[in-house]
Parts: structure tokens; C-alpha cells; sequence
């Protein structure tokens, strides 16, 4: 028996350790929560989710990925302003 893993499949899941990897930096104080790689990667691994979810549709997810997108987007550009001040 072998195990076929799509790249739609692939893609959610570099998603799912990016949005981790950010929470978890977050945790151990190796990123700020207004910082821009922080945002990045949330922003980066939502999209990547949201990929992924083209291919196998879950409407609560879709809904939860937009929304960690957007507000990783609305992070990312306070975060950018508030540098450039």
C-alpha cells in the first residue's frame, strides 16, 4: 500500500507549521507579536491553507483562514507604518 500525498496537501500543511511555528516563536519570546516576520508567517501559512482548502472545501475553515489572513494583513501594515514613523 502506498500513500499518495497531493501537493494541495503539501501546501496546507507547510501552512499549518508556518501559522504554528509563528504562535510557537511567539510563545517563547523569540518574536514579538507586532513584529513583521510574525506577521509574515501567519500571513503566509493562512494563504497557503486557504490554497489547500480550494482543493478540499471546508466552509468553517475557509472562514477562519480568511480571517487570520486579513488580520495578519492589518498587523503586517500597522507594523510597516509604525517603522517607517
Amino acid at each position: 500500500m502506498t500513500i499518495q500525498i497531493e501537493w494541495p496537501t503539501i501546501t496546507g500543511i507547510v501552512g499549518t507549521l508556518l501559522v504554528l511555528l509563528a504562535f510557537f516563536l511567539l510563545q517563547t519570546r523569540k518574536l514579538h507579536g507586532n513584529g513583521v516576520i510574525y506577521q509574515l508567517l501567519n500571513a503566509i501559512g493562512a494563504a497557503a491553507i486557504i490554497v489547500s482548502l480550494f482543493y478540499a472545501f471546508n466552509l468553517a475553515s475557509m472562514v477562519l483562514e480568511i480571517a487570520w489572513l486579513l488580520i495578519s494583513l492589518y498587523g503586517l501594515a500597522i507594523g510597516i507604518r509604525h517603522r517607517r514613523e
